[in-house]
């Protein structure tokens, strides 16, 4: 760029593959060097860099530098002299190159030496991102922070059938951004009818979103049936095995089988070659308690042609199968005298905490949402998950997590998203060969670093494992997942790694910044360095979605569709009167 003396306000002085480096003596007349500029100059700001060629760099700036530097002037009498000079040095890196109307990302078009610098106009900044999708893929939900009158979209396919991220620390927005693309994604429609076709279910662990989608399908611990029959070989032993107990190998053998034969003595007319621990049949928990006791207390007749467990009347027990299910046997003695000699059985006593446990568990009163109700079949907790209750459907399903027992918490959303998932699987194995699922599914999981952390903790295995596989298999099958945490360091990196799309909104957590910084595909370098001072709803939105990276401005929900994660305001509530507490109510509401 040229002033009126063709002195060039601002020139390239080095060009890296991921930087440009530009010297502006005159930062004043620099930022005023066009009109339409795009805001104020500053970190974040876009910057245009041409060439003879007609080609644009955009280039977005991450830092700059003042240095004292020295320069030659000459009077009017033609008297030379130095002197010294502020020279402010930026610090760009850049996204992509505008040629004619088209953005292309990647800045390798240029020619060398660039023969202009200058602020990004709004205009161009407008072309990139209007230009950028088809209409029909453009999904929007937020607006450019410079600039609000640029709104920036991104490609709804790639948005939600990539897998996408939102992190941020309390306060900074994430719930009101989560809300925000679920009421545009549901609300966007293909022709005249009530309801699309979007699919969602959210995983509240604090119970957030029932004020964000008030005609949501509402599932909680008062409402929500999953019957135990449905749990796999992995959840089962997490709900009813000790893995540190010395013998719990024992009991996983022995439960396993108990389950298994259980499961083909209900299921007679399935093909029982074909019966698993993993078969989603059902089965009786109290006869498989009832089994595993027998076994405990398990008398070995040693007479000759004995051998096998013996009554207390005598009768030899020459299939287990046959009889431990039902009843509580009592054996014989155990003796070595020689007229009935018998000796303890394999197990003998080794199971005392185990009955004592399956019985505590399966009697749990806040576990009765697992074994309440073992006559409801798989199709119809499928339509509960998923909206589809006859003369009763909804787009999305809040399942409300905030009160299941933190013992069951991992198994409950293992369970969830399994089932979802084998849902999505079998469905696409029903329709015919190239056919796309018909009805894709988000699954969206609010502070998801409390059931997929990183460690290896036992407690969440079940729940690390169902969701780690939807990450890795799910975009085949129609099963999408959308990641929220304020903790994004503590969450399963396979996980993370798969995300494809990311909202960095504030985070203050240097171990956060770095996780982010390291896992985001579209690494901006120092502009990374900004997140700790984002405005509440602002946030880093990249990923193949978006045409370019862009810190963006989330839009507000509607004032009576927001989710009810606002701070309590402590000021203001303390300078009320005095209130009195019904403390006999919230007992009661305790105890429930």
């Amino acid at each position: 760029m040229t002033n009126s003396t063709d002195q060039k306000l601002a020139f390239v002085t080095s060009v890296y593959p991921n930087k440009v480096k530009i010297e502006v003596e005159n930062l004043t007349a620099f930022k005023d060097s066009i009109d339409d500029a795009l805001g104020d100059l500053k970190i974040g700001s876009y910057l245009e860099i041409s060439d003879n060629e007609g080609c644009k760099l955009i280039a977005i700036i991450e830092s700059y530098q003042i240095e004292l530097k020295e320069r030659i002037t000459e009077d009017e009498q033609g008297v030379k002299s130095k002197e010294t000079y502020n020279a402010y040095v930026l610090e760009a890196s850049p996204l992509g190159t505008i040629k004619g109307d088209e953005f292309t990302r990647g800045g390798d078009a240029l020619t060398i030496p660039p023969t202009e610098v200058k602020p990004a106009s709004e205009e161009d900044i407008k072309l990139i991102y209007e230009n950028g999708f088809e209409p029909q893929e453009k999904f929007l939900f937020a607006k450019l922070a410079q600039d609000k009158n640029i709104e920036v979209p991104v490609n709804g396919n790639k948005f939600f059938n990539k897998h996408f991220a939102v992190v941020g620390s309390s306060g900074s927005g994430k719930s009101h951004t989560i809300a925000k693309i679920i009421q545009k994604a549901v609300a966007e429609k293909n022709g005249e009818f009530e309801l699309n076709n979007s699919h969602i279910v959210i995983f509240d662990i604090h119970d957030e979103y029932k004020t964000a989608f008030p005609e949501a399908n509402f599932l909680n611990i008062t409402n929500l049936t999953l019957p135990y029959w449905l749990l796999n070989s992995e959840e089962l032993s997490d709900l009813f095995i000790e893995s540190n107990e010395q013998n719990s190998h024992n009991q996983v053998s022995q439960f396993q089988f108990a389950v298994t034969e259980n499961k083909k003595k209900h299921n007679s007319a399935v093909d029982q070659n074909k019966i698993y621990f993993d078969s989603p049949l059902k089965f009786n928990i109290n006869e498989v308690i009832q089994y595993i006791k027998n076994i405990n207390s398990e008398v070995i007749g040693r007479l000759d042609g004995e051998g096998v467990p013996k009554k207390s009347d005598g009768t030899l027990i020459q299939n287990r199968i046959d009889c431990y299910f039902d009843e509580d046997i009592i054996f014989c003695e155990q003796t070595t005298r020689a007229a009935n000699k018998s000796s303890a059985g394999p197990y003998k006593g080794d199971f005392e905490r185990f009955v004592l446990r399956l019985e505590n568990t399966v009697g749990n009163k806040r576990f009765k949402f697992l074994f309440d109700d073992n006559s409801i079949e798989l199709k119809d907790i499928l339509e509960n998950l998923l909206g589809y209750k006859s003369g009763d459907k909804h787009n999305i399903t809040v399942i409300d997590l905030s009160g299941i027992p933190f013992e069951v918490l991992s198994i409950t959303v293992a369970l969830i998203s399994r089932l979802l998932f084998d849902y999505g699987y079998f469905y696409k194995k029903y329709l015919n060969e190239g056919v796309d699922l018909e009805t894709p599914l988000l699954l969206v999981y609010e502070e998801a670093h409390k059931y997929v952390p990183k460690n290896d903790s036992a407690k969440f295995r079940a729940s690390r494992n169902a969701i780690e596989r939807i990450a890795k298999e799910g975009r085949k099958y129609g099963v999408t997942l959308g990641i929220v945490s304020q903790r994004p360091s503590e969450i399963s990196e396979t996980i993370f790694s798969q995300c494809n799309n990311f909202i960095a909104m504030r985070l203050t957590n240097p171990t956060d910044q770095n996780y982010v910084k390291r896992l985001l595909p579209d690494a901006l370098g120092n502009l990374i360095d900004s997140l700790p001072s984002l405005q509440s709803g602002e946030g880093l939105l990249l990923g193949e979605s978006i045409i370019m990276p862009s810190l963006v401005k989330i839009e507000k929900c509607d004032q009576d569709k927001q989710p009810s994660s606002n701070d309590v305001k402590y000021l203001e509530t303390w300078k009320e009167e005095w209130k009195e507490v019904k403390f006999d109510e919230i007992i009661k509401k305790w105890k429930e």
